[in-house]
């Protein structure tokens, strides 16, 4: 009996380990995924920035008209 407990443990850390395995990578994908969206986000914040200082600019410009 004690046997057939000890074939059931090993097969549920077994188990255990590959699900850790899985979510570690899952872990390692969405960080790449993240950094890749921090960057696009920081692309997109800047080119934002870039588009307010052009149209503050026209705006200057059509207020000394």
């Amino acid at each position: 009996m004690s046997l057939e407990i000890l074939d059931q443990l090993e097969g549920k850390i077994k188990e255990a380990v590959e699900t850790i395995q899985l979510l570690q990578l899952e872990v390692e994908e969405l960080k790449e995924k993240n950094q890749s969206l921090n960057q696009e986000n920081e692309s997109l914040k800047t080119e934002h920035h870039n588009f307010q200082e052009r149209l503050r600019a026209l705006l200057g410009r059509i207020d000394n008209v």
